[in-house]
């Protein structure tokens, strides 16, 4: 499979795909959401992409934009979750556009946090509907990058202060939450950038497969 660095003026652009292509299907899965959105071409249900990735795809633990963030599988989404980055706002929060979360349609925006504590993007917590707040930890590889193995990616920001609520549900597995604790707050950054909007989302998150 042929592999090239798009960059993200294309990646911009390919995002005027989502409203038309869908406009008249029922249900706006995500897996061929992120795969338009971000010209990454892997098939299958979202739990495999990570796997499918390797060896085709540059994959790592750092954002980008352009790049897929790959959810795990758990017992809330059987079938995983992959989601396009729309913006790094520092090393621990992006913006992102993603189909199939809460609702039946295409969220943009969404403010997602980072609260590993290596700051290796493994258990993230996504942006509620204009609350400020975030719902329950979820499990993650990393990213995906549309680009050739071994080329180089920008490195994000520093981290800043976010509000940090209770998290609903571990979504991580029992050996996992023992093992690898989580972030409860943020670490405060020397410039505090300007808070991202928050977009209509269900509340917390999917009780359902994602495909």
């Amino acid at each position: 499979m042929a592999v090239g660095h798009r960059g993200n003026k294309s990646y911009f652009q390919r995002t005027s795909y989502h409203a038309s292509t869908h406009a008249s299907s029922h249900v706006i899965q995500c897996v061929p959401f992120a795969r338009a959105a971000s010209g990454i071409d892997l098939r299958g249900d979202a739990l495999t992409w990570w796997d499918k990735a390797a060896g085709v795809y540059a994959r790592g633990s750092r954002p980008e934009p352009g790049s897929v963030l790959a959810f795990r599988a758990n017992r809330a989404m059987r079938l995983g979750h992959v989601a396009v980055v729309k913006k790094v706002i520092n090393s621990r929060e992006i913006e992102i556009d993603q189909a199939h979360w809460g609702q039946n349609r295409v969220s943009r925006n969404i403010a997602v946090i980072d609260v590993s504590p290596a700051n290796d993007w493994t258990a993230v917590r996504v942006a509620l509907d204009n609350q400020g707040k975030f719902g329950s930890i979820y499990p993650t590889h990393g990213f995906i990058y549309d680009r050739q193995i071994g080329e180089n990616f920008a490195a994000a920001g520093e981290p800043r202060a976010l509000p940090l609520n209770p998290a609903p549900r571990d979504l991580r597995t029992p050996a996992e939450q023992r093992a690898i604790p989580v972030l409860t707050s943020i670490p405060v950054a020397d410039e505090v950038a300007e808070a991202p909007a928050y977009g209509d989302l269900a509340a917390d998150a999917p009780e359902r497969s994602l495909r």
